[in-house]
């Protein structure tokens, strides 16, 4: 039994609040910067936003910084195609090696997963040159396919779809099995419907995951049209000795951090039962 204590029960919305404002706080400065002009960030910082909201935004969206030949539009468009790229490629890949692996015996089953759940000890910030050089050799360099293939596998995914499967009843594949349906319909109207909390929890997550990806698309592209919204933004920031349009990498920041939050609570609730729900 909790005991009714209001100094403790003062002191825990005290820390959460607190914990809430140094959070927002660097949100808020990035929005706030974003609706003003350049030359009233760099006199005197303003703590109120200003009148030049949609004119930076739409500015970033349509028209981009002088240091990049990208508009924050078309930076966006790329990280979304890649994030849900990696995404679907994941999960897809994912369900069918889980599928293989519980559902048919073959030799070196065991091996053959341990090997695949070992690659989690390999993220791609070890094994980035021969994975670059891979995807040199393999003409992927500047393109979509190259931003997406080499992130495409996660052992993670298919650990966790592994043990999904391995809670059905064995009654369900044998009936199935005695109404004539073969393996792939098995997967495609018993295991796919039965895991659609699971693809809702893993989806959030392999989105986040993608559209945050910074290192691989930095060393992947050199061509501005294939910038993803955080190179776009870093190069924007590169400027040397110059000055930085700040007006207008904060709007972009801003732009940035709106597909994932519509992610997030969107598939909230989706996210939530998939993580937690025990009986499938």
């Amino acid at each position: 039994m909790v005991e009714h204590r209001p100094w403790l029960t003062f002191i825990t919305h005290a820390v959460l609040i607190m914990g809430c404002i140094i959070i927002a706080f660097p949100i808020y400065i990035a929005f706030v910067a974003s609706s003003h002009t350049l030359d009233k960030i760099t006199s005197t910082f303003p703590f109120l936003p200003g009148k030049q909201l949609l004119e930076n935004y739409s500015r970033a969206l349509m028209v981009g910084s002088k240091d990049v030949g990208a508009t924050a539009g078309s930076m966006m468009l790329n990280s979304l195609i890649m994030a849900l790229g990696i995404t679907f490629g994941k999960i897809f890949i994912s369900l069918l090696a889980a599928f293989a692996i519980v559902y048919f015996r073959f030799r070196l089953r065991m091996f053959f997963f341990w090997l695949i759940f070992i690659t989690l000890m390999l993220p791609v910030e070890v094994r980035i040159l021969p994975t670059y050089e891979v995807a040199s050799d393999l003409k992927l360099l500047d393109s979509y396919s190259g931003l997406i293939f080499p992130l495409i596998a996660s052992a993670t995914a298919t650990f966790l779809f592994r043990q999904f499967f391995m809670t059905v009843p064995d009654e369900l594949c044998e009936a199935h099995r005695i109404d004539g349906g073969g393996p792939i319909r098995f997967f495609f109207d018993i295991l796919l419907p039965m895991s659609r909390t699971s693809i809702a929890a893993l989806f959030v997550i392999l989105f986040i995951y993608g559209w945050n990806q910074y290192l691989w698309p930095l060393l992947i592209t050199s061509d501005e049209r294939f910038y993803t919204i955080l190179i776009g933004i870093k190069q924007m920031l590169a400027v040397g000795e110059g000055q930085a349009e700040w007006n207008v990498i904060m709007a972009s920041a801003m732009l940035a951090m709106i597909p994932p939050v519509l992610v997030v609570i969107f598939m909230q609730k989706q996210f939530v039962k998939g993580m937690t729900e025990t009986e499938k």
